[in-house]
């Protein structure tokens, strides 16, 4: 695959990949916590070996390859907002993270071959608006989930979906409302203060994505 985009340093970045053919690649909740650590362990210019997951957490990493400031996890594909320090390191993470996560699947599931389509996707986000948005796309992907919702009643219909985001773990979403508690350690995961500072606390975060949710029920609305 030939890519058409460079990495710069100090740019953002959403980066993407689904499983070949739209397969699956999360099978279940063991797989997406696999996942999620990597994020962690490979991001790093050090060598790495997988450790109990226990021990994760406190993998010291002197030197990362890339500033994550969002991600999520679907059963078929992920999402990543990042930094690039330099763009040979954004591709390093990149062919780490996915080298290491198909060695894994493939082993589990007793299968071979490719596992991700391609590489990945890259898009630079050039401008402010685009990077404040990218906040909602990535961590209200979930909502997907629950596919469409039978309550009219809008405000019902809001707090089913808050609280269904507040039971999903596999994104930022649980570190950006706790923004300044650091209570999972998954938190370690991104480093908002190397972003814009479009969040001052968690509950900035919570208006922000309410908006957007509000935002979204009204398109649906309008296209029923």
């Amino acid at each position: 695959m030939n890519r058409k985009i460079s990495f710069s340093p100090g740019e953002f970045y959403h980066l993407h990949n689904r499983g070949v053919e739209k397969r699956v690649i999360f099978e279940n909740d063991r797989d997406k916590r696999r996942f999620i650590s990597l994020l962690y362990l490979c991001n790093t210019t050090q060598p790495i070996l997988w450790r109990d997951i226990a021990e994760v957490w406190s993998f010291d990493r002197p030197d990362t390859l890339v500033d994550i400031g969002a991600y999520c996890l679907m059963s078929n594909h992920f999402h990543l907002l990042v930094k690039a320090k330099d763009g040979e390191g954004l591709s390093r993470f990149m062919q780490k993270l996915q080298t290491a996560y198909s060695m894994y699947f493939n082993l589990k599931y007793r299968r071979s071959g490719a596992l991700f389509q391609g590489k990945f996707s890259g898009h630079h986000i050039n401008n402010d608006k685009y990077l404040n948005y990218l906040y909602c796309y990535i961590h209200l992907n979930p909502i997907k989930l629950q596919g469409l919702s039978i309550l009219t009643d809008e405000a019902a219909k809001l707090h089913q979906h808050k609280n269904f985001l507040n039971s999903y773990s596999y994104s930022s979403y649980l570190d950006y409302i706790d923004l300044n508690t650091h209570c999972r350690p998954e938190r370690q995961i991104i480093k908002p203060e190397n972003f814009p500072d479009y969040f001052s606390d968690g509950i900035d975060f919570d208006e922000f994505i309410t908006d957007w949710l509000k935002i979204r029920s009204a398109i649906d609305k309008n296209d029923t």
